[in-house]
């Protein structure tokens, strides 16, 4: 009586739409852990964000990427089909709503749902002593990086309620434990989204929704160009981390699909940190 009360417990933890039970006889294949699920990933044309969209599509999940650009979303796009995964894309600026709506609207429309969002849009359009920063900096990444992905979590939520749950991971930054050199502001933005991670727990547990965080430390990206390009800049992050390397952003991903998953089924409100050994408290 316990196994197969068990197992529903497991599939609705996990989310809505199709459930997810493990095959144990030997010689069955068992099906991908996300096989069913639809993704939404924001920023997901490069970098980090490209890579969980093709982990999570990897392991089974229907995914919609999104970027800013037409041609970067259409690279991207045909990029991951060419692999043979289940993928769509749209052009979101996650700053604008009538974007986000869009987003939203377009992932029921192609895949009939949202099971799972993946909020890694940001934005640092400052790199300096942080006393020299201006109101239109600070107005800037908290809109982009805090603001807006409170307000997309407020729209995929429905959509996930109708799906009976759902997973949300918010992509925040070892710079929100131990702000990077030059970044003030852009790390006090990622300190507020593992707050933000905390403060909806009590209200979409209730929901069936699961809510955590990712920390990436120093990963190879565009993005983050500006810290492992300068090689003194780099030595002195070195120095903190215990293993002296940059990460890549496919070792980011397993971790998302990880939270995304029946395996992640009883977590909910954790943040882990993908970040070479770097500082992880605040």
């Amino acid at each position: 009586m316990f196994r197969p009360s068990f197992q529903r417990l497991l599939s609705l933890s996990s989310g809505g739409g199709r459930s997810y039970i493990m095959q144990s006889v030997r010689g069955i294949q068992t099906p991908r852990k996300l096989e069913g699920k639809v993704a939404l990933v924001t920023a997901s044309s490069d970098g980090i964000g490209l890579a969980i969209a093709r982990r999570l599509a990897q392991d089974g999940a229907r995914v919609l990427v999104s970027s800013r650009k037409q041609q970067n979303v259409d690279k991207a796009v045909q990029e991951l089909k060419r692999e043979g995964l289940d993928v769509e894309g749209t052009v979101c600026h996650v700053g604008k709503d009538e974007d986000r709506v869009k987003l939203v609207n377009t992932a029921v429309q192609k895949f009939g749902g949202i099971d799972i969002l993946v909020s890694n849009a940001a934005v640092n359009p400052f790199f300096g002593n942080m006393l020299d920063s201006t109101d239109e900096v600070w107005e800037k990444i908290l809109d982009i990086n805090v603001k807006a992905t409170f307000l997309l979590v407020k729209l995929v939520v429905p959509k996930m309620q109708e799906r009976g749950g759902g997973s949300i991971v918010i992509v925040s930054s070892v710079g929100g434990f131990m702000p990077f050199p030059a970044l003030g502001p852009y790390s006090v933005s990622k300190t507020a989204l593992l707050g933000l991670t905390k403060a909806l727990v009590p209200e979409l547990t209730p929901l069936n929704i699961r809510v955590n965080c990712l920390a990436p430390g120093l990963i190879r990206t565009k993005f983050s160009s500006a810290l492992w390009k300068d090689e003194s800049v780099l030595d002195q992050l070195k120095v903190k981390l215990g293993i002296s390397r940059i990460g890549e952003p496919e070792e980011c991903a397993g971790a998302v699909s990880f939270l995304c998953s029946p395996d992640a089924s009883y977590v909910t409100g954790e943040t882990i940190v993908v970040a070479g050994g770097g500082q992880s408290r605040l």
